[in-house]
């Protein structure tokens, strides 16, 4: 009786967390159960299977109590099916040998790691053409930039001691690198074009959001409205685009979903697998911060996670395969009103917080 009883308030939790981010609102505290969806769809799973192994399906209250656990479950499977392998390829395989590749990076290197060598090592194992790190301070760029390779001929470095500095390097050309800060001036991100051997440009956009985190931000409002600036910015694109970084927010999240709608752009791990970046010091609760998304002209030869480094999140590589030619085969649907409107909404909430936090410190002054 009392696994009975446990096995029914376990349900009735598993049922609130999966309503929760449901809510429209941005606090920190509903926008954080977007993040444990692998594992609340295995304990949900665990608790059906337990459910119907120990205890005969008789009364009412059972039919109904394993209803409502069914829906919740596939309702939570339905959400990270897209990301496992019975799921079709959003971004194919490559078909042509010959076409210009480049092998991105990105990784998280936590600003306090001071395991310096693992991740230089890993970068010589998996030799990126073009390499974005997040969380770098001025510490980090000195202990990659004096270990780089030569060919990394290209830069842009935004050392900071805030935990968002951003540095990329790349073998190939940059074509006008700009910094910008979108939504906040200590939090930048880089945008540039990169020519390819052979010479085809491509429009690559590096982000670091800030998180839904009470120590950072108890809103999502400024994660949400720099993603839904670049998706703004790709929607507009005279080039193939890659965007890339650590955005703080998993892939099935609606915020990341709206992202991808508004921007037209195709996820990498789609077809793939979870390819889970964070936590690297936690097997029971990892999930995919880390991402790299692309316009309908890329191809996929490979994606995978990367050894650990000493940081909290495992480095994201692919290597990808400029196919303008067969680009019609995978390209994404236009965005509909409803979801302009609403990337758009959040573009406009945060700069209102912006301008009301303005107001606040002119007033203390």
């Amino acid at each position: 009786m009392k696994l009975k009883s446990f096995l029914q308030i376990f349900g009735a939790i598993a049922v609130v967390l999966t309503l929760i981010p449901l809510i429209a609102a941005d606090f920190w505290w509903i926008r954080i159960f977007d993040f444990p969806h692998i594992q609340l769809t295995l304990l949900t799973l665990t608790a059906i299977a337990a459910y119907f192994i120990r205890f005969d399906i008789k009364w009412v209250q059972d039919y109904i109590f394993m209803g409502v656990l069914l829906a919740c479950f596939a309702f939570q499977f339905g959400k990270i099916y897209p990301y496992t392998p019975f799921s079709t390829y959003e971004i194919g395989e490559s078909t042509n040998p010959e076409a210009p590749q480049i092998k991105l990076l990105t990784a998280n290197v936590l600003q306090k790691n001071e395991k310096y060598e693992k991740l230089i090592g890993e970068v010589a194992r998996i030799d990126p053409d073009v390499m974005v790190f997040t969380e770098t301070n001025t510490i980090w760029k000195n202990e990659i930039s004096k270990n780089l390779d030569p060919s990394y001929r290209y830069k842009v470095e935004v050392p900071l001691d805030n935990t968002y500095g951003m540095l990329l390097y790349s073998k190939f050309e940059l074509n006008n690198p700009q910094v910008r800060y979108l939504v906040d001036d200590s939090i930048p991100s880089i945008h540039t074009r990169i020519k390819l051997p052979g010479g085809d440009l491509v429009q690559l956009h590096a982000i670091h959001p800030t998180p839904p985190m009470p120590q950072h931000n108890p809103s999502s409002s400024d994660r949400d409205a720099e993603m839904m600036k670049v998706a703004k910015m790709s929607l507009e694109r005279e080039l193939p685009v890659i965007v890339i970084g650590d955005f703080n927010d998993v892939a099935w999240s609606e915020t990341t979903s709206l992202f991808q709608s508004v921007g037209k752009l195709l996820d990498v791990r789609v077809g793939r697998g979870f390819y889970n970046t964070f936590n690297a010091e936690n097997l029971l609760l990892r999930w995919p911060l880390d991402h790299i998304f692309t316009s309908e002209e890329f191809r996929v030869k490979d994606v995978k996670t990367g050894e650990k480094t000493g940081s909290d999140h495992f480095p994201f590589y692919a290597i990808l395969s400029l196919e303008p030619g067969i680009a019609s085969e995978q390209t994404a649907e236009e965005p509909n009103e409803n979801q302009l409107k609403r990337a758009n909404e959040q573009i406009k909430e945060e700069e209102k917080e912006n301008q009301e936090k303005a107001k606040e410190a002119e007033e203390e002054d």
